[in-house]
C-alpha cells in the first residue's frame, strides 16, 4: 500500500474514516454507555489540564430528520460516579465542595429544543446540576450511522460546550501565591455518544 493509498482509507483526525450506511436516521435511541463518554476537562493551578468522566449515566434520544424540531434528548448521570483517576480528587468532588453527590445523587440534561444544519445539530436544554437548573445548547456533529454485526442500527454523535461552574454553585477554590487560583472556572464538557435505535 502507498502513502497515497493508505491517506485515502482514514479520516483526517487519524481514525478510520467514519460510515453512513444510513440516510434516514430516524427513530427512539437508547444511549450504549459501554461505548459512550461523558467527560470533562478543567485546568488546574494555571499550569495544566485535568480530565474526568461521568461512567455511569443512562439517556435517551428520539431523531426526526425530516422535523428536527420534533426530536428531542433526556441524560441522566450517577453524581458519585465521577472519576478522574485520582481517588483523594473524586472523594472531593462528591463532597459539599463540589457536587454534594450525597445531597444531589443525580445532575440531569433533558432538551427543550432541537435545530438541525447539516450534520450538526444544536441540542437547547436544561443542565441541572446541585439542584439548579440551567440553559445550555449543546452542538453535537453527527459522526457516523451503521448497521452492527449484531443487528443495531447505531449512530453516533461528538459535542461540547464550555461552561462556568460557578453557575451552578460549584464555587470552591484556592488561592494560588503565584496569583489565580487552583481550579478554573471555565470547564470544557465532553460528549462521545453512541446510540441504539429500537
Amino acid at each position: 500500500m502507498t502513502t497515497t493509498e493508505f491517506s485515502t482509507e482514514i479520516n483526517t483526525d487519524g481514525f478510520d474514516a467514519p460510515t453512513t450506511h444510513l440516510e434516514d436516521i430516524s427513530g427512539d435511541y437508547t444511549l450504549d454507555t459501554s461505548h459512550s463518554r461523558l467527560g470533562f476537562v478543567a485546568r488546574h493551578a494555571m499550569v495544566t489540564k485535568v480530565r474526568g468522566d461521568f461512567p455511569e449515566f443512562s439517556g435517551t434520544a428520539r431523531i426526526d430528520v425530516a422535523d428536527p424540531s420534533q426530536s428531542s434528548v433526556s441524560l441522566n448521570i450517577a453524581t458519585a460516579s465521577v472519576s478522574t483517576g485520582n481517588k483523594d480528587r473524586d472523594a472531593h468532588l462528591v463532597s459539599p465542595d463540589f457536587f454534594d453527590a450525597a445531597s444531589h445523587p443525580e445532575i440531569t440534561f433533558v432538551s427543550t429544543g432541537v435545530a438541525r444544519d447539516g450534520d450538526e445539530w444544536a441540542i437547547t436544554g436544561d443542565l441541572t446540576i446541585k439542584g439548579i437548573a440551567k440553559p445550555v445548547t449543546i452542538v453535537f456533529t453527527q459522526t457516523g450511522s451503521a448497521q452492527d454485526p449484531f443487528g443495531n442500527v447505531r449512530v453516533g454523535f461528538e459535542g461540547g460546550l464550555t461552561v462556568n461552574r460557578k453557575d451552578w454553585g460549584l464555587t470552591w477554590n484556592a488561592a494560588l501565591e503565584t496569583g489565580g487560583v487552583l481550579v478554573s472556572e471555565k470547564v470544557k464538557l465532553e460528549f462521545d455518544v453512541s446510540a441504539i435505535r429500537g
